[in-house]
Formats: structure tokens, C-alpha cells, sequence
């Protein structure tokens, strides 16, 4: 029996993580946070004290560490044993992911990784490459974007909840630069086709997201 991927991608603050765990719900499928696990090589890399860039160190790394992701309302994500879960949402290890996810080599690891969750159980997969990457034969496609400004904003409240000092313009300014990085990155870049629904999350509510996907999941499927 072919198993349900729904695919979204997009830039960091369009709402991914939280729409794709209440469509994960709403479908009743696993919901897998993609870019919890290049976070995860991020922060190893940072605690090994090699350069997030260093292609063939963060190579060797991602090789030899075990990353597993506990599905779940509020999935977690383990390295090496450890629920590191509460320690991958910082600017510094969000920029870490960032250059972590352009090295060829750690990508088709992590690809590999993620084909096998999705094609065991099934899922609602998150990331900037899912479905021209990793499940491009999925029907369910889904890009979500927002205005810059708008995601920064987001962002800055989400880290001021969790304690994190900073301040707005750092976070916009982080915020461009990540989007130039992952758009430009010679593998796998952020992007999007014909073959997706493109959702605009500037002003809708989080609740009103979910909807359009459900909807157009169910649509597709009928």
C-alpha cells in the first residue's frame, strides 16, 4: 500500500513546523521536521568545533553520528541518544543548519534518512527540498511563503518567548541572509515548480493555512 507524503517547503518563518505538525494530525500521519535534523549536524558540528563549512569535516561528521526523529505532537530529535530537541532553535544553530544543509555529501545523507521514515510510515515532511528532492513523485506539494518582514517578526517573538536576547533588525538581516544561502546553494536549492500549491502565509492565521492544505490533500485524493 503506497503510503501519504505531503511535502512542505519553504524559508524559515512561513509557519512550516507548526502547519505541517497540525496537518500531520489532521491526516493522521506522522509529521517529520526535515530541518531539525540538519539542525542536529549544525549543533554537532559547532560542539566539535569544526567550521560548518569545512565540507569534508562536516561530511565525516554527519557520517558517523546517529540521528533519529521521534514523531509525535511535539516530535523530537536525538543525536547520538541525547534529545537535543530544545537546543536547535538559536539564531546561531539556525545559520549552522543553514551551511550545513549546502554540502552535498550531508544532504544525501539525510535524504537517505528521510525516504526511509517517509516510505515506512508515511508522513507530512517539512524542509526546503522535499518535494524536488526527496519525495518528488508526491502529488501533495506544497510551498509556503511570506514577506520578509513579516517572518522576522515571528521570529523575533518566538526567540524572545524562549529567553533568547536579541533584537529585530538582527533577525531580519539573519533572516535575508538565510533565504540568499539556501537559494543559492549549488545543491538542492530552495525552490519551487508547477507542481506545487503556492500559499502565501503573510496574512492568514495559522488555523487558515492547515485548512487550504487539508482541503487541497483531500481534494487531490478524491
Amino acid at each position: 500500500m503506497e503510503r501519504l507524503i505531503v511535502a512542505i517547503d519553504g524559508p524559515s518563518g512561513v509557519g512550516k513546523s507548526t502547519a505541517s505538525r497540525l496537518v500531520a494530525s489532521e491526516l493522521r500521519i506522522p509529521h517529520i521536521d526535515t530541518g531539525a535534523m540538519y539542525r542536529a549536524i549544525g549543533l554537532a558540528a559547532v560542539r566539535a568545533g569544526i567550521s560548518t563549512r569545512d565540507e569534508k569535516g562536516v561530511e565525516n561528521l554527519a557520517s558517523q553520528v546517529h540521528i533519529e526523529f521521534i514523531p509525535g505532537e511535539r516530535g523530537r530529535i536525538l543525536l547520538d541518544g541525547e534529545d537535543i530537541t530544545p537546543l536547535i532553535r538559536t539564531q546561531e544553530i539556525s545559520m549552522a543548519a543553514s551551511d550545513v544543509s549546502a554540502i552535498p555529501g550531508v544532504r544525501r545523507i539525510l535524504v537517505r534518512l528521510q525516504q526511509e521514515m517517509g516510505r515506512r510510515d508515511g508522513g507530512v515532511l517539512e524542509g526546503r527540498d522535499i518535494g524536488t528532492k526527496v519525495f518528488p513523485e508526491t502529488r501533495y506539494k506544497f510551498f509556503l511563503m511570506a514577506r520578509p518582514e513579516v517572518r522576522a517578526q515571528r521570529r523575533y517573538r518566538e526567540l524572545l518567548a524562549k529567553g533568547q536576547a536579541t533584537d529585530l533588525e538582527t533577525v531580519l538581516q539573519d533572516t535575508v541572509k538565510r533565504d540568499e544561502q539556501d537559494s543559492t546553494r549549488a545543491d538542492s536549492p530552495l525552490s519551487y515548480d508547477h507542481s506545487y500549491t503556492v500559499i502565501d502565509t503573510s496574512d492568514l492565521s495559522i488555523d487558515e493555512v492547515v485548512s487550504r492544505i487539508v482541503g487541497a490533500v483531500r481534494a487531490i485524493g478524491a
